[in-house]
């Protein structure tokens, strides 16, 4: 898979459901449905608008962001397109490896 795409309801009672769903090509009505399109392939981001908002197209912090609520999805999105995800207490055990190393 190579896309992540988001899109949100507004249910009568004023809650508002989030859908997640992952794609390998994006289709004519993803555009028109869904509020964020993340490219795993590319790591840019297609497209990014809540409430009508136009929010700016920083791919690190939207995946940041979404990290925290989708964690799987977006190891498994990063995985299949060739990239390895670092968290913060990894990255700083490897740092300590080099420094062991060096």
């Amino acid at each position: 898979m190579r896309y992540m795409l988001l899109s949100y309801y507004q249910k009568a009672s004023g809650q508002i459901d989030e859908v997640v769903a992952v794609a390998k090509n994006l289709k004519h009505r993803d555009y028109q449905t869904c509020a964020v399109i993340l490219d795993f392939k590319k790591l840019q981001v297609v497209q990014a608008s809540l409430n009508g908002q136009i929010v700016p197209k920083d791919f690190n912090k939207i995946v940041e962001y979404y990290y925290q609520y989708h964690k799987n999805t977006i190891n498994r999105l990063f995985a299949e397109n060739g990239y390895e995800v670092v968290t913060e207490p990894e990255k700083e055990a490897q740092d300590n490896e080099k420094v062991d190393a060096g």
